[in-house]
């Protein structure tokens, strides 16, 4: 689906990747709506219509949506991250991840694709990643939100194709992009941190060529899915030799745990 004239929705556009996507359609003719939770970071958006608005919070989204009218393209990409130990987590933060990053996906999805589906047309991005596909020490509750992720994405677009088949989905699954969000993490060899703005081309470039799924970077997918079949004692012998169990033991980033508290973000 081409973006230039169509409506965009993107969740979490304040900043980062979200932000940066906004800008791109922006860039190519689309009409853009930024939902986001911080008021001062979307007033940085100029020319878009923007919404302050809490995606964990079911009736919030229905009341907004329909307030928006019918829209072309929804991005799901609203993100939270601990960054801890799962013995480290409070129960604040790991129900504050699975409610950003898994549940609200149902809510903004279920207020805006009965009338995709009525017009048998539109599409429907989720930002999922590739440690939807391996174990990251640190990442408990991150890591199980994007397996979560990845299955609602690949469950949705199945229904789709015998439901309404002009409705098209894409499911993300990028490593870790420069935006802050993973400050002080490091990457293995084969999982390198993804520049920004190429990140958010790629997604509005899937849009307009129907993907239905993105990899951005192939050989590290390929990696996570050739080792992960191997019995537990090898594949864990070659994470660790990779460096890929030790990745968040510097992790100083964007963390909803603050000062040893869950501190609501999204």
């Amino acid at each position: 689906m081409k973006v230039n004239g169509a409506r965009v929705l993107i969740t979490g556009a304040g900043s980062g990747i979200g932000k940066l996507m906004a800008l791109q359609a922006q860039r190519r003719g689309a009409e853009v709506i930024a939902w986001d939770r911080d008021a001062t970071a979307l007033a940085t958006l100029d020319g878009m219509q923007t919404a302050v608005v809490d995606v964990t919070d079911r009736e919030a989204v229905y009341a907004q949506a329909a307030a928006t009218g019918d829209i072309d393209v929804l991005i799901l990409n609203a993100g939270v991250i601990s960054g801890r130990r799962f013995l480290d987590l409070p129960d604040e933060a790991i129900e504050r991840t699975m409610d950003v990053n898994v549940l609200a996906l149902f809510w903004c999805t279920k207020a805006f694709l009965p009338a995709m589906v009525r017009r048998d047309r539109g599409h429907i991005v989720t930002i999922a990643s590739l440690v939807g596909a391996t174990p990251v020490p640190g990442l408990t509750d991150y890591v199980a939100s994007k397996h979560a992720a990845y299955g609602f994405a690949e469950t949705l677009r199945t229904e789709l194709a015998d439901d309404a088949p002009g409705v098209r989905t894409t499911v993300v699954l990028p490593q870790q992009i420069a935006t802050g969000m993973f400050a002080g993490a490091t990457s293995p060899w084969y999982f390198p941190e993804l520049k920004p703005d190429y990140a958010a081309k790629a997604v509005i470039d899937a849009v307009e060529r129907d993907r239905q799924r993105l990899l951005l970077n192939r050989p590290a997918l390929l990696t996570a899915y050739l080792v992960r079949p191997l019995p537990p004692a090898v594949s864990d012998r070659i994470s660790r030799w990779a460096g890929a169990f030790d990745g968040m033991a510097g992790f100083n980033g964007r963390s909803i745990i603050k000062n040893g508290s869950s501190a609501p973000q999204g």
